[in-house]
């Protein structure tokens, strides 16, 4: 079996927020997207119930690329790519 594509990305950066709640997730991926460069990966994990909303609504409003979302379990994952 080939393994999913989408683990196969190595992001720039990783920030673990489980154990979070709003707006915690959000504020950090914030906070660590300001020291990448335009073009570079966050990864963001999170098990807020709200955080599928609350990221993908962030990176809309701050111009960046939702690359995937994904979940397993309550674990929310997220890559995010810096467009400005």
């Amino acid at each position: 079996m080939l393994a999913d594509p989408t683990t196969l990305v190595n992001p720039d950066k990783r920030i673990d927020c489980t154990g979070f709640f709003c707006p915690i997730p959000v504020i950090k991926a914030r906070e660590a997207m300001a020291s990448l460069a335009v073009g570079q990966l966050l990864e963001v994990l999170a098990d807020d119930p709200s955080a599928e909303a609350d990221v993908t609504s962030w990176a809309a409003r701050a111009g960046h690329v939702l690359m995937v979302q994904s979940r397993s379990g309550a674990t929310h994952r997220f890559l995010v790519r810096k467009a400005r």
